[in-house]
């Protein structure tokens, strides 16, 4: 039997035969199938997180790998999480068959090589604490499943995101992420519902993960790296919104906490100097809740 995947969809049968709004019907239809399969992963999802959290507070990393869409999508995660989190660039990894050229242009039969997903590990000194996450439409790139074998001997944590029940990835994972989508509206075009579901995924694994380790303040983004002057703007606004200290003043603190919104933060709240706000985000693991409900404490 066809992996899910490659099955044909009943619900898009003759679609080239419809109006352009049928054709948007059909598949807004079945993009809202998508949620649900998520949600049914996410204990399993919650459970990944966990780990996640435990490897980044010792030191490790999270790798992303992945062939074709699934290797962009990995990539595309990874590398927003410095801008957004203010963590370095190296925390979390997308590494994808084929290599940089692979991002903008098909290199398909990358992914059949079972070996390269192992070198690819290799080059990153990938290690026994870090986290290795292995996506994967169909389940079956051996790009993808050398990686995970390589891991698992390792022991490390290792997860995986399929669309088919029966992936072979999910022999080698300790966290199994089966996303139930269903066949795709144009038969074995995973960069639809598939890649939705795991684009889904991903958000939630490094957001989740990243708020565990004090990177958001209630919910806002307060790690941000503030690299230009759309973010500058939105650093010291952040600041006055949270201590409501007015426009000047936060530009103030923004400046003696060399653009560290956490460290303004508690700067301000607390009445205490950048070093002293420093030393206190160190001892709360960056949480400023943490920091603010120790001195209520006190």
């Amino acid at each position: 039997m066809l992996p899910t995947t490659e099955q044909r969809n009943p619900a898009s049968y003759k679609i080239d035969t419809k109006s352009t709004l049928e054709i948007l019907q059909i598949i807004n239809n079945e993009d809202k199938k998508v949620p649900v399969a998520v949600e049914q992963m996410l204990p399993t999802i919650a459970s990944l997180v966990d780990d996640i959290v435990v490897s980044f507070n010792d030191g490790g990393r999270l790798f992303y790998i992945g062939a074709g869409t699934s290797g962009r999508l990995g990539v595309l995660d990874a590398s927003e999480c410095p801008p957004t989190f203010g963590v370095p660039v190296d925390m979390v990894q997308g590494l994808i068959a084929g290599g940089i050229p692979a991002l903008t242009s098909a290199v398909e039969s990358a992914e059949d090589d079972f070996e390269a997903g192992v070198t690819s590990l290799k080059a990153k000194g990938f290690s026994k604490k870090d986290v290795l996450v292995g996506i994967t439409a169909s389940g079956q790139a051996p790009y993808v499943i050398g990686a995970m074998v390589y891991a698992k001997e390792l022991g490390s944590t290792v997860g995986a995101i399929s669309c088919n029940e029966e992936s072979q990835v999910f022999c080698y994972a300790k966290h199994k992420i089966f996303l139930s989508v269903g066949q795709e509206i144009i038969t074995g075009s995973t960069r639809m519902k598939s890649g939705t579901a795991q684009k889904l995924v991903l958000n939630m694994l490094t957001t989740a993960a990243m708020i565990r380790i004090g990177k958001v303040y209630n919910n806002l983004m307060v790690d941000l790296m503030p690299l230009n002057a759309k973010l500058v703007d939105r650093a010291k606004r952040l600041i006055d919104e949270i201590t409501d200290c007015g426009p000047e003043k936060a530009a103030k603190l923004y400046a003696e906490a060399n653009g560290n919104v956490k460290i303004a933060i508690i700067m301000s709240s607390l009445q205490i100097t950048a070093l002293k706000a420093s030393e206190l985000l160190g001892k709360n693991a960056g949480s400023i809740n943490r920091v603010l409900d120790s001195r209520k404490i006190q």
